[in-house]
């Protein structure tokens, strides 16, 4: 039986963040949609594209799947994470790394693109993974995902 804490726990957006940022994480805290568009979705896993041009942001979602993301551009972003960190991290195209999380496991973070190129990464989740699946909105699937 998949575990349904990591969907449901609230937490509290760090304290040093300015309130506008604070607000945002508590409305977007159990938001699913971990790319800009749901590629395909399958029984055993869902592909996201994500997206961003230069200054945009995908906001607070929650990971609580396994996953693996690879960059397909060369890009540069900024995050803030519910633990409190912010990092400027710099992809290469190709930069790829795997995710695992836990029953009761999960991350909530955002993504701005602060780089001069578009921020362009697939993300697979797997929807065998110890958590229940978050609920994802038809309007952010493709017409091809079925």
């Amino acid at each position: 039986m998949k575990d349904t804490s990591a969907a449901t726990a609230r937490i509290e957006a760090p304290t040093d963040w300015p309130e506008d940022l604070r607000q945002e994480f508590e409305r977007g805290q159990f938001n699913g949609c971990v790319g800009t568009a749901l590629l395909s979705e399958t029984d055993r896993a869902r592909v996201w594209e994500v997206r961003l041009k230069p200054g945009e942001r995908l906001p607070f979602h929650r990971h609580l799947l396994s996953y693996f993301w690879t960059a397909t551009t060369d890009c540069k972003g900024l995050s803030h994470f519910s633990d409190g960190r912010i990092l400027e991290p710099e992809y290469k195209a190709g930069d790829t790394r795997h995710m695992e999380f836990g029953a009761g496991e999960f991350m909530v973070h955002d993504i701005r693109n602060i780089g001069d190129t578009d921020f362009v990464f697939t993300t697979v989740e797997f929807l065998d993974s110890a958590n229940a699946p978050l609920p994802i909105p038809d309007h952010i699937r493709r017409k091809s995902a079925a």
